[in-house]
């Protein structure tokens, strides 16, 4: 299993930016896919996630201002980022795992498969 991410970019305060994770191979019947970011010198942090059957989970610092979606055909999970703020900037890695519970989906722990990460800049 690969997955692959891309769509991060240079963006101004208040601009939107689309990522995008293509995974090739399957993960589980009933997988959960994350986003999680990482600042510099900061730990990583979980983002968002959607489970197989469509349910989805937000950080609260992202709540309202991003959507995570999955196309199950094309095997694709997307991050629609809008209204992104300074404090978005880190590397954004796309991960994929086993069922989750709303209370499990957000450890990295869970995830056993990992994007290379794709930089997003938002400058104030």
């Amino acid at each position: 299993v690969q997955l692959q991410a891309s769509g991060g970019g240079l963006v101004q305060s208040g601009g939107s930016l689309r990522l995008s994770c293509a995974v090739s191979g399957r993960i589980s019947g009933r997988d959960v896919r994350a986003w999680f970011r990482q600042a510099p010198g900061k730990e990583r942090e979980f983002v968002a996630a959607i489970r197989w059957n469509g349910d989805t989970y937000y950080a609260d610092s992202v709540k309202d201002r991003f959507t995570v979606s999955r196309d199950y055909v094309k095997n694709t999970v997307y991050l629609q980022m809008n209204s992104l703020k300074p404090e978005d900037t880190a590397v954004y890695y796309c991960a994929g795992g086993p069922n989750a519970t709303p209370q499990t989906v957000v450890l990295p722990t869970l995830y056993n498969y990992w994007g290379q990460g794709t930089q997003v800049t938002v400058s104030s």
